[in-house]
């Protein structure tokens, strides 16, 4: 008789759909969150109830802004239920929030997404590491004598203004291991 709500992970409208918290890590946002919203007929679109939010920092993953969530968002689900049985809750429409129409939906990840592009500038290869560990994970084919694929989950990018060819590998074969891409390099950590 009260309705059914939902807790999302991120700030609706925003990130609406399966991937929330990978999408918003992986575009490089800088904070995300979870909502509780009344559910419509169409995916993730009803009123919100509350929201709260959350700061992503620069080397954060997807795995650990979801441990951080997961804490906040149960406090919210709980919140939810006691303001919705007391009959306290305003709802706010989603048409009243101002949205980036680039950050509306998440869609479902891919095996091709999570594929490493080592012609993009290495800001968006780290933040597509973040936003893929470590579930389901960024990954590349190193080339050597064989093709190994390999999963990668920790990175730091190292800008430099005369890279070599992007996806060249430079090692020491014992303490580091980078890989150029278009405006540096990608440190596997």
């Amino acid at each position: 008789r009260l309705g059914t709500f939902n807790l999302h992970g991120s700030l609706l409208p925003h990130y609406r759909g399966a991937a929330p918290l990978n999408w918003a890590v992986i575009n490089g946002d800088t904070e995300s969150g979870v909502s509780t919203f009344l559910l419509q007929h169409q995916i993730d679109t009803g009123n919100i109830i509350f929201q709260e939010k959350v700061e992503i920092g620069p080397d954060e993953t997807v795995g650990d802004l979801h441990d951080k969530l997961m804490v906040i968002g149960s406090e919210l689900v709980v919140r939810t239920v006691d303001e919705l049985a007391e009959g306290i809750v305003k709802l706010i429409p989603q048409d009243k929030f101002i949205a980036d129409p680039a950050k509306l939906h998440a869609p479902k990840i891919f095996k091709d997404d999570c594929r490493i592009n080592w012609n993009n500038p290495g800001s968006k290869i780290h933040n597509l590491i973040r936003g893929l560990s470590p579930y389901p994970a960024a990954w590349t084919d190193l080339k050597g004598e064989e093709v190994v694929s390999i999963k990668i989950y920790r990175s730091c990018f190292e800008p430099d203004g005369n890279p070599p060819k992007s996806g060249t590998i430079i090692s020491d074969k014992k303490h580091f291991l980078k890989i150029a891409c278009a405006d540096g390099f990608i440190s596997i950590t």
